[in-house]
C-alpha cells in the first residue's frame, strides 16, 4: 500500500523546513526583491567588463613590463623599500616597465626608483577606505574597483613577476600567478621572491609539508619559486626575459 503523501498547495515553500506558505504580501516583496538583485548584479557585471575594457586598453600602450608586489605597509628608507627601489632603478636603466599596484611602502619604492631613472613607471590602484593611495611616482596610472580585475591587469602583460615581503595580498598574488602558471592558464615567466629572512620559512614548510609529506605540490611545480635576496639577483634573473603574449 502507498504511504500517504498530502499534496503541496500552490505557492507553499519546497524547502526543509517548510512551516507556512508565504502570504501574497510576502510572494510580492521576494520578486520585488529579486528584481532588484538582478538589476543591480546586470549593472555589476557591465562595471566588471569596463574594468577589464578600461585596463587592457590601459596596459596596451607598454611593453617589456615587470611587475612588483609588496606591502603597502613597509616604510620608505627601511631595507627591503630601499631594495625595492634600487630594483625598479636597475629596470628602468634596462628598458623596462614598472608596473605595481600604486601604492605607498614596497610599491612607491619601486616606483620611485623607475621613475627616479627615467623609466616607465606604471601603478594600478585599488579603491580601498584605509591604507591605499596612489603614490607620487608614477608616469601613468589607472584606478580600479574590483580586486580581481586590477590583479588580472598586474598579472596579464607582465614577463616576469618580482615579489617583496608583504602580507595576505602579497601571498594571494604570489599563489595566484604559481597556480596560472603551474595550470598552463599563463606563459611561464619567472617567478622571483625577494629576501630569503621572510621567505624563508614559508618555503621550508611548503617543501617539507607540501611537497615532501602531502605531496599535493610536485618537486617541479615547486621549482617555479625563485628566492634570491637582493635586487641585482633579481635583476639578473629577468632581464633576459622574453615579451610575452597577454594570457
Amino acid at each position: 500500500m502507498m504511504p500517504f503523501r498530502p499534496k503541496k498547495s500552490p505557492g507553499a515553500c519546497r524547502e526543509e523546513p517548510c512551516r507556512f506558505p508565504p502570504t501574497h504580501v510576502e510572494v510580492h516583496e521576494q520578486e520585488h526583491m529579486r528584481t532588484h538583485a538582478l538589476s543591480d548584479i546586470t549593472w555589476r557585471i557591465f562595471r566588471i567588463m569596463a574594468e577589464f575594457v578600461d585596463g587592457f586598453e590601459f596596459l596596451s600602450k607598454s611593453s617589456r613590463e615587470i611587475t612588483v608586489f609588496g606591502s603597502a605597509r613597509l616604510k620608505q628608507k627601511t631595507h627591503w623599500c630601499e631594495e625595492a627601489e634600487a630594483f625598479g632603478t636597475l629596470a628602468a636603466k634596462g628598458g623596462f616597465t614598472i608596473i605595481t599596484g600604486g601604492g605607498p611602502g614596497i610599491m612607491e619604492a619601486a616606483n620611485k626608483g623607475a621613475f627616479e631613472a627615467g623609466g616607465h613607471s606604471i601603478g594600478l590602484n585599488i579603491e580601498l577606505p584605509l591604507e591605499q593611495r596612489a603614490n607620487g611616482y608614477l608616469t601613468r596610472g589607472k584606478g580600479f574597483h574590483y580586486f580581481f580585475t586590477r590583479k588580472v591587469m598586474l598579472s596579464a602583460s607582465a614577463q616576469a613577476y618580482v615579489f617583496f615581503p608583504g602580507g595576505f595580498g602579497t601571498l594571494d598574488e604570489l599563489f595566484e600567478m604559481l597556480v596560472l602558471i603551474q595550470t598552463k592558464k599563463a606563459q611561464r615567466v619567472p617567478v622571483v621572491v625577494i629576501g630569503h629572512a621572510f621567505w624563508t620559512p614559508l618555503l621550508e614548510w611548503l617543501k617539507r609539508t607540501a611537497v615532501e609529506e602531502y605531496k599535493t605540490i610536485t618537486p617541479e611545480d615547486f621549482r617555479l619559486i625563485i628566492l634570491v635576496d637582493t635586487a641585482e639577483e633579481a635583476w639578473e634573473l629577468v632581464k633576459n626575459s622574453k615579451e610575452r603574449e597577454i594570457f
